[in-house]
């Protein structure tokens, strides 16, 4: 069977890490996805509101974090990924906050990987083709970010994530959900391999999110088949195929008659294709408070359920 994991926010609080990293074993799962990202949230950035979180110093965090490790360990939870905080440069931005994000957080965000022994880390790819007029010109922005920690990555044994995303776009008349950083397959490929045969190392990989993939309308078997081994890490989630949800898998349909809004037997079919061997990573944090508080660990077991479906589903026939 698969290891099956899911977010640690909304879980795993910093006064009792134990109590949460409990409930998650008790739900049934053997992995989690570390929420750093919830120390310093996306629309706080974009504000320009900085919290001091990442003023501490690297002794600091792993004093910080300490309680986290030992409680995951305990539980038996292995933290086989984490969330860097993003956007980790704000088109147009005051500029001590960019130098903040990319000097500070990013640095330590390493550190804490490396101390909570996480193998992946993912990252979020600048959005900047607007401001800069080509996709390439966007990506050269985001490789030269990837070398700021590259090296790091490489002496520490930790693959950075790139994450399919999307962009909003207003027309005038609304605003609409659109391709964004990391949506071309065959880019991201070539873009991997010229990283890691660079440093030598796994330094960089993929982490495919369905729920972006269904808002931008990808080919889930084309792209996850272009991607081959350079997959490592999911985000599994659904939504409605119009806004980026984060909901239960399954629960979006486009008729009456349940025609699911997400192709999720394309998806299946191409993790056994490639022959994945990752861990089933659930990204559906606001599911655990859109249900009643005391529902909680119920919720998480139904999550948990769903993983063991799609594990089931992948273990038929896939080695043969």
């Amino acid at each position: 069977m698969f290891d099956i994991g899911v977010q640690t926010k909304n879980v795993v609080r910093d006064d009792n890490p134990l109590e949460g990293f409990m409930m998650l074993r008790d739900a049934g799962f053997t992995c989690c996805d570390f929420s750093l990202n919830a120390y310093l949230y996306n629309k706080n950035i974009y504000a320009g509101d900085i919290n001091p979180f990442f003023d501490k110093s690297v002794e600091e965090l792993k004093e910080f974090f300490t309680p986290h490790k030992e409680a995951a360990k305990q539980a038996g939870i292995c933290i086989n990924q984490m969330h860097m905080p993003y956007p980790i440069l704000v088109p147009d931005g005051d500029v001590g906050m960019n130098k903040y994000l990319w000097e500070q957080v990013a640095p330590k965000s390493m550190e804490i990987c490396k101390f909570l022994e996480c193998p992946n880390i993912v990252i979020h790819g600048v959005k900047l083709i607007q401001k800069l007029g080509s996709e390439e010109a966007e990506w050269e922005k985001t490789a030269e970010f990837i070398d700021s920690i590259a090296g790091f990555a490489a002496e520490n044994h930790i693959t950075i994530c790139i994450e399919n995303l999307y962009n909003s776009v207003n027309d005038g008349k609304s605003t609409h959900l659109v391709e964004g950083p990391c949506c071309d397959a065959r880019k991201a490929a070539a873009r991997i391999d010229e990283f890691n045969e660079k440093y030598g190392s796994e330094v960089l990989g993929f982490c495919f999110d369905i729920g972006h993939a269904n808002i931008v309308k990808l080919d889930f078997y084309d792209f996850l088949r272009t991607l081959g081994p350079r997959l490592k890490v999911l985000h599994l989630h659904d939504n409605d195929g119009i806004a980026d949800l984060h909901q239960l898998p399954f629960t979006f349909t486009k008729t009456r008659e349940n025609t699911s809004s997400t192709n999720w037997p394309a998806f299946i079919q191409a993790l056994k294709d490639i022959g994945f061997e990752g861990v089933l990573s659930f990204e559906t944090a606001p599911v655990l408070t859109s249900f009643p508080e005391a529902m909680k660990p119920t919720v998480l077991r139904f999550i948990r359920d769903i993983g063991e479906y799609i594990s089931d589903e992948l273990e038929k026939s896939m080695f043969f």
